[in-house]
């Protein structure tokens, strides 16, 4: 075989067949190999036209149709199959190749397998790829962790296909080991968020206002000329407004109402836990989704009691939709100053120096919560690396404080007419905590020292005391 390839892709289904035919189509020489061989062939005969393709039928003959150092990018499932597919490879790879997992694995995973593969003299690439089946094929934005070293062969590729915004690519070396991985995970995380603010935002306009699905369409679509032009807001209002062809009733009408959820905004709630991060708007989204799931419990639950949901009207109803906004915006700032404060707690853990303001920039396009917005998170971490969060930066400080009257009156009116809307209640409620003087904190660790000598520390002195509240005197001593 003189022809050699550049990089190869293993695993062809969706994700890793639209990857291959991406880098395919800026002019790079790709290997194929997938474990069922009519996969391979298929997508050679259908697609063949765009680019270069050796497609091979076995590992060893995959291996040796790279050219060195090797770059394979493996697309199976997480987990398992991933552990399968690197001890197939990695026997027949030479030192200073590279293994690429492009697919939805946990970062400690990731750190496992990276540390492992070093002892072999190989680089393993956690990276995190997003923008669904048409960001591989278009442009996504991607995530690579792993060694410098790894990223100056793979970098320039990666960078290629990616998605530009203004001429910038969106990929940039995140950090060493699972730092791709973990970004990748913080991101779905803020996905989930922003998600679920936006379904908030749909029940409250249907809710409070009395609008049916299209109309609500078209009040996203001009959200989405603003300040909240977003990937997801404009296919929130291509959802909205589709009719179901078999019923003639609005779309979103005939869906089952339990979403569902693949696990890694599950693993940035367990995470933030682990780090002691507050990401409480993005805890919320979860349940969210674990709450719609529960159809036993809430059939269960139907006939509790509650108050009647009664359109609002006059002056309350004609601001409302701009209230709306204004909540939808604030909170939404919130889910990603969480999103970042996560990210800043996991470099600082586990030793990754991770650019949170690169990060903002490669989110700008190619991936799922792309938006105008993080032309502003990037400009924010640009004038202050070391942002504490993004609500004390000026334009988004600025912003909270215009939504306040709205966002506090969203959630009361949500309250009110029972319309849940948990999202936006943590976000405000996690605001208000952040800002005040002093919080119950201090009854909590009265009530720990209490019942189990915990301790406690005052605001007078240093050191950490106990109260002997067994006794009459309840004499305090240092601990």
């Amino acid at each position: 075989m003189s022809k050699k390839a550049s990089i190869g892709v293993t695993g062809l289904a969706v994700m890793g067949r639209n990857l291959a035919r991406n880098l395919a189509r800026h002019g790079h020489t790709v290997a194929l190999h997938n474990r069922s061989e009519a996969r391979t062939r298929e997508l050679v005969e259908q697609f063949g036209h765009e680019g270069e393709f050796i497609p091979t039928y076995s590992a060893q003959e995959f291996v040796d149709a790279l050219d060195r150092p090797r770059q394979i990018v493996i697309m199976v499932k997480a987990g398992a199959p991933t552990d399968a597919v690197i001890d197939e490879f990695a026997p027949l790879l030479e030192k200073g190749d590279v293994i690429v997992d492009a697919g939805n694995a946990h970062f400690a995973d990731t750190r496992r397998r990276e540390a492992a593969l070093r002892e072999q003299g190989l680089h393993f690439v956690g990276t995190g790829v997003s923008g669904g089946e048409e960001g591989a094929l278009h442009g996504p934005s991607i995530m690579p962790g792993g060694s410098v070293e790894s990223y100056q062969s793979l970098g320039p590729l990666f960078e290629d296909i990616s998605a530009k915004v203004d001429g910038v690519p969106c990929c940039t070396h995140i950090g060493p080991d699972g730092a791709g991985h973990f970004v990748k995970m913080v991101h779905n995380g803020i996905e989930y968020a922003d998600m679920q603010l936006i379904a908030e935002s749909f029940d409250l306009l249907r809710g409070a206002l009395g609008y049916e699905p299209a109309r609500i369409a078209e009040v996203f679509k001009t959200w989405n000329t603003g300040r909240l032009d977003s990937y997801l807001i404009e296919i929130t209002a291509e959802v909205l407004k589709h009719t179901d062809a078999a019923t003639g009733k609005p779309f979103v009408d005939i869906v089952t109402d339990q979403a569902e959820q693949k696990g890694t905004g599950r693993w940035t709630v367990q995470i933030g836990l682990d780090l002691g991060v507050p990401i409480s708007g993005i805890a919320e989204a979860v349940f969210a989704r674990s709450l719609s799931g529960s159809a036993d419990l809430r059939k269960a639950s139907r006939g509790l009691p509650g108050p009647a949901r009664k359109a609002l009207s006059g002056a309350e109803a004609e601001s409302f939709a701009d209230d709306v906004e204004r909540a939808l915006y604030a909170s939404k700032i919130v889910a990603y100053a969480q999103g970042f404060n996560q990210i800043q707690a996991g470099g600082a853990e586990y030793g990754w120096d991770i650019d949170l303001g690169a990060v903002a920039k490669i989110w700008r396009g190619g991936c799922i919560i792309r938006a105008k917005f993080l032309d502003d998170v990037t400009a924010a971490f640009a004038a202050e690396p070391k942002l504490p969060t993004l609500l004390t930066s000026g334009d988004f400080r600025k912003a909270v404080e215009d939504a306040q009257d709205s966002w506090r009156s969203v959630v009361a009116t949500a309250v009110k007419l029972g319309i849940p809307t948990p999202g936006f209640s943590t976000a405000l409620a996690y605001y208000d905590a952040l800002r005040a003087e002093r919080l119950p904190a201090a009854l909590v660790q009265g009530q720990r020292d209490f019942f189990g000598a915990h301790t406690y520390r005052r605001v007078d002195r240093e050191g950490s005391f106990h109260t002997e509240w067994a006794t009459d005197e309840r004499a305090e001593h240092s601990a």
